[in-house]
């Protein structure tokens, strides 16, 4: 079989294989394997527990390098373990494509020079198989779309197609990052996507060629395989309230300081007076909300929902700093003393130890009308110095 020394020669440099992961897929893994070996013979074949005649077709490809799996666990637990191999075989990149008969090898080199025309050698490249337009099946665009979703939701990624198969990963960078244990099946593609982003690694579509064919087998369950992704993607979403939110905030504050991360970061931002005005509106108000343990994860899931500036709203939530508690807890209960006609003394060294529970109908009812006043008075006065400085600015620069 001829093959394309060429690629071969790049693959090679750029130490990068083939990583496959096969499951039952007896009708379309050999003429994956003829189509990939035109290319390159660098191939790690991951059997995942196959049971029909997959054995038998692999002793015809004494070339790769085979890891039979006694029992099928899932293509995302059959691609680490491929992963990890090649990174064994000191590999640095790894593609992968399908072995169901969708992907065309022939598209192999568009990933080869995608690469080689970036100036960042730790490009993560997806396959985009236009879903809107190609000949797809209907259970496979919607969990496309599904998937594609919520990983904008959590990364601000527009990624065509976050599910599919054909891709080239950066092993070598990715190697420090600790994917969870259970993300054995199809959700490990979504995993990996939003953890490469907030590793800071480059995540980009690349248009490829797909066909489904009628003899094709696929292993993707509509509503489970759809569930665990939603499933994963919710406890992304509290890791980015949580951690990833506030770690780029202070990083960013530390790196630029105070003043001019606010100039650039705050008053800088492209968003309008309007927009951020909201987005200190929403921090004030869940930050002097009765939600104490998760007012980052509150005001960071509202900020996105809503399409709100997270760096600010997240600043602004900070109102509730642990220093200022007790001020607050103070606030919320002469407030709700004052709506209730309470006479009941609220001295604020009473509620350093959170004393304001006694009181708790005048509590809650207090710290729901303060969050409210202080948001709109927040709100209203930030968009008023937004808007002077706005028109400050354009005033210098005419």
């Amino acid at each position: 079989m001829k093959k394309h020394t060429t690629l071969s020669e790049r693959l090679q440099r750029l130490k990068c294989c083939v990583v496959l992961a096969t499951y039952n897929n007896e009708n379309t893994l050999a003429a994956v394997l003829d189509g990939v070996l035109v290319y390159t013979n660098t191939i790690i074949l991951v059997n995942d527990g196959s049971i029909d005649s997959t054995p038998e077709i692999l002793t015809n490809y004494p070339q790769l390098i085979v890891i039979n799996l006694p029992k099928n666990k899932g293509k995302g637990n059959a691609l680490k373990i491929g992963f990890n191999k090649a990174l064994e075989l000191g590999f640095e990149r790894a593609i992968t494509l399908d072995t169901d008969g969708q992907h065309f090898p022939e598209d192999l080199p568009k990933f080869v020079q995608a690469l080689e025309a970036s100036d960042d050698k730790n490009l993560f490249l997806i396959g985009d198989r236009n879903m809107n337009e190609a000949d797809v099946l209907a259970r496979s665009a919607k969990g496309n779309r599904v998937s594609g979703f919520w990983v904008r939701f959590v990364t601000g990624l527009d990624l065509n197609d976050t599910q599919s198969g054909f891709r080239l990963y950066p092993l070598k960078a990715l190697k420090q990052i600790r994917f969870l244990k259970w993300t054995k099946k199809f959700e490990f593609e979504t995993e990996v996507i939003v953890r490469a982003h907030w590793r800071g690694i480059k995540v980009v579509n690349l248009p490829i060629n797909v066909l489904y064919p009628e003899n094709r087998v696929s292993h993707f369950r509509p509503f489970m395989d759809i569930a665990r992704i939603v499933v994963l993607i919710i406890g992304f979403i509290v890791i980015k309230g949580v951690y990833i939110i506030p770690r780029d905030f202070y990083r960013r504050l530390k790196k630029k300081g105070f003043r001019k991360f606010f100039i650039e970061d705050f008053l800088g931002s492209n968003d309008s007076p309007k927009k951020k005005a909201l987005s200190i509106a929403l921090g004030v108000f869940v930050g002097l909300s009765p939600l104490w343990g998760f007012h980052t994860v509150i005001v960071i899931f509202l900020a996105i929902f809503f399409k709100l500036n997270k760096v600010i709203a997240f600043t602004f939530s900070n109102v509730s700093f642990p220093p200022f508690i007790p001020f607050v807890l103070w606030a919320s209960l002469l407030t709700g003393n004052f709506l209730l006609s309470e006479t009941t003394s609220s001295s604020i060294t009473e509620l350093t130890d959170f004393n304001a529970i006694r009181h708790l109908e005048s509590y809650l009812l207090g710290s729901i009308v303060l969050s409210i006043s202080a948001a709109t008075i927040f709100g209203l006065l930030g968009y008023v110095i937004l808007i002077l400085f706005q028109r400050k600015n354009r005033a210098v620069s005419v």
